[in-house]
């Protein structure tokens, strides 16, 4: 059974940064893509960022380059998602994606 736990969301001033996490379990990580979306209220989700199996390159919307930053250590089977100068407009429930598999969600709430 695939598993994608996301952690590290929250409650941040306009300014500040977060780490969110995405643990895969079931599935051989080290092989696909992983990406991040989010989905703000009353918009569609939308593509965020993502990096090679091999961690080797990213690519990153528009919205949050220079300020979003992927990595990921597939020897824990992890990708994180590092977010700075975060903006209000950064507000949304975040997901992980990998393979065919969405994560639960996580919050990130931005506070000016």
């Amino acid at each position: 059974q695939v598993q994608l736990v996301e952690s590290g969301g929250g409650l941040v001033q306009a300014g500040g940064s977060l780490r969110l996490s995405c643990a895969a379990s079931g599935l051989t990580f080290s092989k696909y893509i992983m990406r991040w979306f989010r989905q703000a209220p009353g918009k569609e989700r939308e593509f965020v960022a993502q990096i090679h199996w091999s961690g080797g390159s990213t690519y990153y919307a528009d919205s949050v380059k220079g300020r979003f930053t992927m990595s990921r250590d597939n020897a824990k089977n992890t990708g994180s998602l590092q977010m700075t100068s975060l903006k209000d407009e950064d507000t949304a429930v975040y997901y992980c994606h990998v393979a065919d598999y969405w994560g639960q969600e996580t919050q990130v709430t931005v506070s000016s």
